[in-house]
């Protein structure tokens, strides 16, 4: 006799299969920017944290849309030096670092 608990996992299975594996191959193969970019999530929360600010007033400051400061925010975007840069200077913040 299955357990209820076994029975309520079944009920419950999705149809699509899972993507952890592949997920996982992604992450570890692009674990060096994505560090980078979790890094800079961190540095623009903080930022907000210190100046009050929303997601949609951090993407006034930085002339981009509110979806695109959800993207960095995530930690998951690979950007270009040049859009760090850019970020930077808008910010008037040093958002990465060399070690």
């Amino acid at each position: 006799m299955e357990s209820k608990a076994i029975q309520f996992l079944e009920a419950h299975r999705s149809e699509t299969a899972s993507s952890f594996v592949e997920e996982a191959a992604r992450r570890k193969e692009n674990s060096n920017w994505l560090r980078w970019s979790q890094q800079l999530a961190v540095t623009l929360i903080g930022y907000m944290q210190d100046h009050g600010m929303k997601r949609g007033d951090l993407a006034s400051r930085l002339g981009v849309s509110p979806q695109y400061v959800s993207k960095l925010l995530s930690g998951s975007e690979n950007l270009s030096f040049k859009s760090i840069a850019n970020i930077e200077d808008r910010l008037g913040i040093t958002c990465l670092t060399m070690a």
